[in-house]
């Protein structure tokens, strides 16, 4: 018997954007067992040139279909889009005749129309997996009248899913702590997120490499780095603020896309950081070899990310760089484990910083400046050794099949 999984809420394949893409690109390509079938939906941006008449493409071997909704929908765009990859599914479950589909949604987007969604799933002989993401309704950049749709969403996604899928203990502890049927009926599950631990196959005397860094001024081994998304609740003020405040001779290399964006201006006006050129917005490095080269040649890596489950950076930064810095919430801590050293944003309005020992990041800056190269690859062996253990697409995607060709 076939298997067949529909995915819905992804942007789709091949991966572009973020953290969902990814993970879906990497649990179809290295799909496991051949009784696993796969179909994704894909947001139509007008690049699915290759789309047949029905609107399906194959992408390594995996079902793709386009779904175009309105543009001019706005924001709910994205409910509108979710909901018709649903219909084609469905439809498509009908006409082919396919026996115990699974859906896997991916976020809370649609949650107050999942009632009717599991019914419908239900009348097909089909399962309903959510996987939640992160504490959505948390988020500094949603104005309040969204957080308060993602919260109730969140509550509709618990109620009525077949299974939760969390991929942070912290999240899935989160779950089941404020929705007690989601713990009573058994129905959560932890399923991390995965990661690469290929090295860069570049070296110090690649063109490339001496390229970037000297068009940036920076030399291996002589700077902090940050990678991530460029918004506020990722923390940049904080962490411009006390590397500034610090007295490190080294540079603060930032990766984002700031181009363009109103935050970057907030922040120079906010910390003046223009004035201290230690401090160096570098744009983007989309060159994956480059990017790990850069990560393993960091002195060490801040991470200040403060909302969601495991942040697909931190397990970039675990795997390739061997000192990192990590705000202290319980999403990081059950991650990074002893791997790390932590620090502490004072008077923080988040009971889930876990330790009132960890400092302030400008001390931690300087405790580090002192540790020894050993002392800093101790810590960078055993943030391997957890990947390894964890966080493997291998193991990752192995999960994902046992309980998608679970026979109930």
């Amino acid at each position: 018997m076939q298997h067949h999984v529909f995915i819905i809420g992804s942007r789709g394949l091949p991966a572009k954007y973020g953290g969902f893409e990814t993970f879906v690109e990497n649990l179809v390509t290295r799909r496991q067992r051949e009784d696993v079938v796969y179909h994704v939906a894909c947001l139509d941006d007008g690049s699915y040139t290759q789309a047949d008449e029905r609107g399906h493409f194959s992408f390594q071997g995996v079902d793709c279909f386009v779904v175009n909704p309105a543009r001019w929908l706005g924001p709910a765009r994205v409910i509108a889009y979710d909901m018709m990859a649903l219909d084609h599914a469905l439809a498509m479950v009908r006409r082919e005749n396919i026996l115990k589909p699974v859906f896997c949604i991916l976020g809370n987007t649609i949650g107050p129309l999942v009632g009717g969604i599991t019914k419908r799933v239900h009348d097909v002989n089909g399962r309903l997996f959510v996987n939640p993401d992160g504490l959505e309704f948390k988020r500094s950049k949603w104005p309040k009248p969204v957080r308060a749709y993602l919260k109730y969403a969140e509550k509709c996604m618990a109620k009525h899913a077949d299974v939760i899928v969390s991929d942070n203990e912290g999240i899935q502890e989160y779950m089941e702590r404020t929705y007690p049927e989601v713990k009573a009926s058994q129905k959560s599950i932890f399923i991390a997120y995965g990661t690469d631990t290929a090295a860069s196959t570049l070296t110090a005397g690649d063109q490339k490499v001496r390229s970037w860094y000297a068009q940036h001024d920076v030399k291996e081994e002589e700077y902090y780095l940050i990678v991530g998304r460029f918004v506020p609740e990722n923390n940049y003020e904080t962490m411009i603020r006390e590397f500034m405040a610090s007295k490190t001779k080294r540079d603060l290399v930032i990766i984002t896309n700031y181009e363009g964006n109103a935050f970057f201006e907030q922040l120079r006006t906010a910390t003046h950081f223009d004035e201290d050129p230690r401090v160096k917005f570098v744009g983007t490095v989309y060159d994956r070899d480059l990017l790990t080269y850069i990560r393993e040649n960091a002195f060490a890596y801040l991470h200040g990310h403060s909302v969601g489950g495991t942040n697909p950076g931190l397990l970039e930064a675990l795997s390739y760089t061997d000192l990192n810095l990590v705000l202290d919430v319980a999403f990081n801590h059950s991650v990074a484990r002893d791997a790390c050293m932590y620090w502490k944003i004072p008077h923080m309005d988040d009971a889930s910083q876990t330790a009132e020992s960890s400092p302030a990041l400008a001390d931690a800056i300087e405790q580090a400046d002192e540790l020894t190269r050993v002392e800093r690859q101790t810590y960078g062996a055993q943030a391997k050794y957890i990947i390894a253990r964890d966080y493997t697409w291998e193991k990752i995607v192995g999960q994902y099949e046992e309980i998608f060709t679970y026979e109930r």
